[in-house]
């Protein structure tokens, strides 16, 4: 398993079994120093991989989906949280100043906002995409222990059935 922005590292490396690697831009924030724009692994590496809360503060989302969809192995998932607060996708990149950036897009560090053509836009990676939301998932307690609020889960493969007809 390969965890983009590992928020809840410490209770992944829990899981007997489960060979896991955490990655992130900042130096020091997991076991890896990478970019998800530039995934330093082979074709078709990973089972599973989670990117959580990363790709609406990444310059380039469509570089950074088509290295998922690329390390992605053909049996495996990935599984993508972004939020969805818009309709279509807002973003400008000309817009790189923090204060103007939270009043557009809702955080200093974000750089737009996705909306419900989000499932389209991973699709053009090549990737099958089914979705669901957290409550839909998990009971309450768990939603808030995995910061999930009510957030939209994207579920990414390359085959045609999903994680759950395996």
């Amino acid at each position: 398993m390969l965890h983009f922005a590992p928020e809840m590292e410490k209770w992944f490396k829990t899981i007997p079994g489960l060979e896991y690697l955490s990655a992130d831009l900042v130096e020091g924030r997991a076991m890896l120093r990478m970019d998800i724009t530039d995934i330093r692994y082979p074709d078709n590496s990973f089972e599973v991989l989670l990117c959580s809360h990363v790709l609406e503060h990444v310059p380039d989302d469509r570089k950074a989906m088509l290295e998922i969809a690329r390390v992605l192995k053909p049996e495996g998932w990935a599984v993508i949280i972004v939020p969805i607060r818009a309709d279509p996708t807002f973003e400008d990149p000309s817009v790189s100043d923090p204060a103007e950036r939270e009043r557009l897009f809702g955080q200093r560090d974000h750089v737009r906002i996705y909306g419900q053509d989000f499932e389209e836009r991973l699709k053009e990676t090549g990737l099958r995409v089914w979705n669901v939301r957290a409550t839909q998932l998990a009971n309450p307690d768990e939603v808030v222990l995995f910061g999930l609020k009510d957030d939209e889960i994207f579920v990414g493969t390359k085959e045609k059935m999903t994680p759950c007809e395996r």
